[in-house]
């Protein structure tokens, strides 16, 4: 069997035109051609009028968009002729055919595609399933009889850029019909959406129910080695036995949204949401869920389409609204805390993780041995956030090899790993250069190089960046279109900071958003220092770290488990200079540079080079105007943090608390004792056992969690007061529980109402938003999204607010004045303006990490339970940030006195037993001495405090609402000139020659 590389579906034969026909070797999702629906086809030579829908068009290498009727077609574009847009078709009665006989085990040719617009080119194409998605490919000259003839052996290949010999390993290294015969899970072609909401709900079809694969912790714990045929493919190993994420019953979810509206309405209006409920359920409710239903058929998520536009459609800045940092606990070795030092190995231990998730050896996330969705760290590495005017859109190149290195505003790269994901640069090597690019950035005097910092453009409204990309990129080939290539197509972005930030707030603040300093009207601060549509890695000039990442793709679990992992590896393999023996954190670990022969390197660029932008007087005057804009939203937020050290789980727990319910309850304490009144407040539930699962809303303000603070703000007497603050947790973990089960109401009604504000009815939307998935390789050009749902402010998950406006594009005014009666009423304003939007992320690897305030009025509140302590960082646009976080520790501090008082479950349950044979003894010399008194002194952390705490694994940890994606493990298609393979191969030495080369210093 081959190693979780790829299983042949069917075969089949088809065409390609023009030059590119011969050279169309890459592997194209099929997903995509999925989404794009059936377009109809033109009456052309290569579509001829009767085929009518039937075609699919497939990507080529180098493809352009275009619409054909009401859907979109993606297709190649060839080189000989302006006319040889040469297209490789799938009917759909031989792609049915195709899964037929596959579930058959049968591999034999099942037909041929129709004719192109050239002949001059020819060959077969297969379903291939690879790393869990199913691919079709043009395979070489030879191949498809080879298939069909029994197994062959050649090397195995770890790229993306097959070959022939690689395609003769991916197909014949297996016996197929054995391979066949263990596809249990494949797709039918989707039809036209108006054709699916016009049809009656489909027979069920059986599935297998075999439960979600178990891990043990021995097989999670990964074994130092260096040997490269270990067993592959355990990361994504889960992905086809991972449930999908099931849609509430509309009762279910109506009784929720009311549930957690009573407390936060007074009586009136809450008697009137109702009515609007009822008459929802009466109306329009039974329709929309219907449809949604329909829609939800043929995806791998009901909302995930919806939630991931709403992101990219968000039109004003990210910095400060949507990106979230995690500032990283400081080096244990002081030495090391040296800016360059640790930078360094702070990358080289992200690329042993990229490594592992591209060679499928990170271990999956699992909660009780359940494995999690792990898709989202197919997309972490190599992505940019593109601004276009429709919207956003994912760009990813997940054959990136290269970093780029931020310092002083100015752009750096080189290469760091080979086309096998292995280091082609060791810690020292690295170090070395980022000396070189330190020394080189301060050649330029920081005033001068403020004009220049092209980064600070990335904070711009998302349709002015838009413009100015189109600004950088007019000429294609430019200097600038080449220098704003390297960056998008970067692995991750290392910011290396001047400044030294010597307190909390100020560290959160730099990682967050950068700081803002003017000297002689000129900005000098760190905010200019940013790319913020892309994963970044910040270092201070004190050592200090942290991590901003563009979340649309991404959400806190997964780049905790990242940062982590990274922090960790920093330590063991500092550990393994002291004694080689020491564990590795990586399954298999790279080649040592150092022991290579250079040929094996392949063409690599280590030198780093200086990125040059043509400031034109265009580009000069939107940096100034993008920096102005960027400091005021500086100015307009603050702050403040909370180490509080008094206790943390351990004391919780041992009160009989969940930790997540106990510090939710304090904050909702903290904030009626300074406002009298409990406002809307939102925390996430992590859904990842489900597939492409994210997060559903808890809402934590409830009719327990009320009555609790008006109690403890009473004259009650303690007990009582304890008692409240016990049954405002359980309800709180209650609803928890059922969020984390994905039986929110949130995300149900939010698709509901997505439903009808996109118009998926006759109108027809499967040609819906963005290119299906929000992602594109590079050089895809950017899609016509369907008109944006008229939304304005975000909400307290990134999430944009809906407002009631007849000036928005998409509905028409019939349509607006139907609006249902649920989404008219008032409480569906309420629920979704948060005042309290919180989030609890994080494990020992972080010192703090937080985001933007969510609404003009509101806070944005990240927290930390630690063992023996509490890490809270406060954000707000200048509301009384202080106070709240005062009023929070005195808060904490009460609490914990009550608890005592009323005679609450005290001390460590991991306490040492041997502690009960001593107040046992009291003979001869054992007596002797005055006892010690412990207080005061921490208690030890406890293991054991672990037990009973289920909101560990299921609250909070997903941070706050993340946008969601369609399609994994997208395959590289095309380069950023619109050419063929050949010209994308002549672009490769180019490439190593944009910027100036430096020369290296000491180090």
């Amino acid at each position: 069997m081959l190693t979780n590389d790829a299983v042949i579906l069917a075969v089949g034969r088809g065409v390609g035109g023009g030059e590119s026909g011969e050279r169309w070797r890459d592997m194209f999702p099929l997903d995509r051609i999925r989404r794009t629906g059936l377009p109809q086809a033109k009456s052309t030579a290569s579509h001829p009028a009767s085929s009518g829908p039937e075609w699919v068009t497939v990507p080529g290498r180098a493809r352009t968009c275009q619409r054909l009727g009401s859907y979109e077609a993606l297709h190649t574009t060839g080189t000989s002729t302006l006319a040889g847009k040469g297209k490789c078709c799938l009917s759909e009665a031989i792609y049915s055919r195709a899964l037929t006989n596959a579930a058959a085990g049968e591999a034999a040719v099942v037909g041929k595609a129709g004719g192109g617009v050239s002949e001059t080119a020819s060959g077969s194409w297969c379903l291939v399933r690879r790393r869990g998605v199913w691919y079709p490919i043009v395979l070489p000259e030879g191949a498809e009889t080879a298939i069909r003839s029994g197994p062959f052996k050649v090397p195995p290949i770890h790229r993306h850029q097959p070959t022939s010999l690689d395609y003769a390993y991916l197909f014949s290294a297996i016996a197929t019909t054995q391979a066949l015969a263990q596809v249990t899970r494949h797709f039918t072609m989707p039809k036209p959406l108006n054709e699916r909401l016009a049809e009656g709900q489909p027979p069920a079809v059986p599935v297998k129910s075999d439960a979600p694969r178990q891990y043990t912790e021995e097989q999670r714990k990964p074994l130092a080695s260096h040997t490269p045929n270990i067993e592959q493919g355990i990361t994504f190993a889960a992905q086809d036995s991972l449930p999908k994420l099931p849609i509430p019953e509309l009762e279910n979810s109506i009784a929720k949204y009311l549930a957690a509206l009573k407390p936060l309405q007074p009586p009136r209006e809450h008697a009137e949401t109702q009515q609007a409920a009822e008459e929802f359920l009466k109306g329009d409710g039974p329709e929309l869920n219907e449809k949604l239903k329909k829609y939800a058929n043929g995806k791998t998520s009901y909302i995930e389409q919806f939630w991931y536009d709403s992101y990219l459609n968000y039109d004003n800045p990210v910095v400060l609204n949507l990106n979230p940092f995690f500032l990283l606990e400081d080096d244990p070795t002081p030495a090391r805390n040296n800016q360059v030092t640790r930078a360094a190995s702070l990358v080289v231990s992200a690329l042993s993780f990229v490594r592992a998730v591209r060679r499928e050896e990170l271990p999956p996330d699992t909660i009780k041995g359940q494995p999690l969705c792990m898709y989202q760290y197919s997309r972490l590495f190599g992505t940019a956030r593109i601004p276009t005017d429709h919207g956003c859109h994912i760009g990813q190149d997940p054959d990136s090899q290269h970093i780029v290195v931020l310092c002083h505003g100015q752009f750096y790269w080189f290469d760091v790993l080979d086309e096998n994901s292995d280091h082609v640069m060791s810690e020292k090597d690295i170090a070395i250069n980022l000396q070189t690019i330190v020394d080189d950035a301060q050649q330029t005097p920081i005033q001068e190089a403020a004009k220049s910092a092209i980064g600070v453009l990335s904070t711009e409204n998302r349709k002015v960046w838009a413009g100015l990309r189109e600004v950088l990129t007019r000429d294609e080939g430019s200097n600038n279109a080449d220098c704003l290539s390297i960056v998008d197509s970067a692995l991750f972005i290392v910011c290396l900071d001047y400044a030294a930030p010597s307190n909390a707030p100020d560290l959160c603040g730099n990682m967050l958003c950068g700081t803002s300093k003017i000297e002689k009207g000129i900005q000098i601060g760190t905010c200019t220092n940013r790319w913020y549509d892309k994963l970044q890695i910040i270092v201070c000039a004190n050592g200090s770290a942290g991590i901003n990442f563009e979340h649309t793709g991404v959400d806190g679990h997964t780049v905790l488990r990242f940062a982590s992992d990274v922090y960790t590896d920093t330590i063991l393999r500092f550990a393994r200079t002291i004694n080689g023996q020491a564990p590795s954190l990586w399954a298999s670990t790279s080649p040592d540079p150092s022991k290579r022969d250079p040929k094996s390197f392949g063409p690599v660029s280590t030198t780093p080079r200086k990125l040059e932008w043509v400031m034109t007087s265009e580009l000069s005057i939107a940096v100034r105007f993008a920096e102005t804009r960027l400091a005021d939203l500086i100015q307009q937020n603050e702050f403040q943090t909370l180490d509080f050290a008094a206790y943390g789980k351990n004391f919780m727990t041992s009160m009989g608390f969940s930790p997540d319910a106990f510090v939710q309850m304090a904050f909702q304490a903290a904030y009626y004792g300074l406002y009298g009144r409990s406002e809307c407040t939102y925390e996430p539930a992590m859904t990842k056992v489900y597939l492409h699962g994210r997060t559903e809303a808890i809402r934590s303000v409830t009719p327990e969690s009320l009555a609790f603070v008006q109690e403890f703000w009473s004259e009650l007497e303690p007990a009582r007061k304890v008692e409240a603050l016990r049954r405002a947790c359980q309800a709180h973990t209650a609803q928890t529980r059922e969020c984390a089960k994905a039986q929110g109401c949130d995300r149900h009604l939010y698709a509901l109402f997505s439903v009808w504000q996109r118009g998926l009815d006759e109108d027809g939307a499967e040609a819906a938003s963005s290119n299906g998935d929000g992602y594109s390789s590079r050089g895809a050009s950017s899609p016509d999204p369907l008109s944006s749902p008229s939304l304005s402010a975000q909400s307290d998950d990134g999430l944009p607010q809906r407002i009631r406006s007849s000036s928005s594009p998409s509905p028409s005014p019939a349509r607006l004045q139907a609006l249902p009666s649920l989404f008219a009423d008032h409480g569906w304003d309420r629920l979704n303006s948060t005042i309290l939007s919180t989030s609890n992320c994080g494990n020992p690897s972080l010192r703090h990490f937080g985001f933007g305030p969510t609404s003009g009025d509101g806070f944005g509140i990240g927290y930390i339970i630690k063992d023996e302590g509490i890490s809270i960082c406060a954000s707000s646009k200048h509301r009384q940030t202080k106070r709240f976080v005062d009023a929070l520790e005195s808060y904490l501090v009460e609490i914990r006195r009550m608890l005592r008082a009323v005679g609450g479950r005290d001390g460590s349950p991991a306490s040492s037993r041997a502690r009960e044979r001593d107040r046992g003894v009291g003979e001869g010399k054992m007596k002797r001495g005055r006892p010690i008194r412990s207080e005061g002194v921490p208690k030890a952390a406890s293991v054991d405090s672990r037990v009973g705490s289920d909101d560990d694994d299921l609250g909070g940890y997903g941070f706050f609402d993340a946008g969601m994606l369609l399609q994994a493990l997208q395959a590289r298609t095309s380069s950023l000139e619109n050419t063929v393979l050949a010209a994308v191969e002549k672009a490769i030495p180019r490439r190593r020659e944009v910027g100036k080369k430096l020369r290296l210093s000491e180090y």
